[in-house]
């Protein structure tokens, strides 16, 4: 175990890797709408980076998840595979994967999407090579911001305590739930200020940036 138990890096995926958060935002426009709802996609652009058992209720109400929140699940997963071929991994993603791995992280990514689109992300940041594991949503009772896929993903690559990457407020929020420390990228969408006052450490525009000034971070080494 390291000094101060700090071993692992969690990452985010969609919007912090993976260039997908417009393409979900876009999914689960065209799902609402094929059931005549019409939510406008600045709602919806806010709500990517929780899960999906909270989006439809924060966005539509507790009326629609009740009536359609399944059946609008199922319409967002179809959308979004047919958007998958025009995702792809930032700049800097793969090489801040090796880079981690170099330094002696056990790395981890904490998805709580489909293990499909999940598979299809590592395949996009070039494999599981640095990777320690991975989770999707089958790994958790509670989606962010609750913390527990976090710590499923700590449990899954035998960590002490993580250091969190992610691109949203609902990333910081479930990693404060840890107190953990959550460095953030802007690719998501999310503001500098809001991040920071959700309680990022640090906020960089993209991975490439957070790679660039990595040993201003805590993850310039484990510990």
């Amino acid at each position: 175990m390291t000094r101060n138990g700090l071993d692992t890096v969690l990452l985010d995926v969609d919007g912090t890797l993976i260039d997908s958060t417009y393409q979900h935002a876009l999914a689960w426009h065209r799902a609402f709408g094929q059931h005549n709802l019409a939510i406008p996609m600045w709602r919806l652009h806010r709500a990517i980076g929780m899960g999906g058992d909270r989006l439809v209720p924060a966005v539509a109400g507790n009326d629609v998840e009740t009536r359609l929140g399944d059946a609008l699940r199922e319409g967002w997963k179809g959308q979004y595979e047919d958007l998958l071929p025009e995702v792809g991994a930032f700049d800097g993603a793969s090489a801040l994967l090796a880079e981690l791995h170099r330094r002696g992280w056990r790395i981890g990514l904490a998805s709580s999407g489909k293990p499909a689109h999940t598979r299809v992300a590592i395949d996009l940041l070039g494999g599981d090579g640095p990777l320690d594991g991975w989770t999707s949503a089958d790994d958790a009772e509670e989606s962010k911001p609750a913390p527990d896929i976090l710590q499923a993903a700590l449990d899954q690559v035998g960590g002490q305590a993580a250091v969190c990457v992610g691109d949203s407020t609902y990333d910081v929020r479930a990693a404060a739930a840890t107190g953990w420390p959550c460095l953030c990228v802007r690719t998501g969408g999310f503001g500098i200020a809001e991040l920071y006052d959700a309680g990022a450490a640090h906020v960089f525009d993209d991975v490439a940036e957070l790679l660039e000034k990595i040993d201003e971070t805590p993850l310039a080494r484990p510990g």
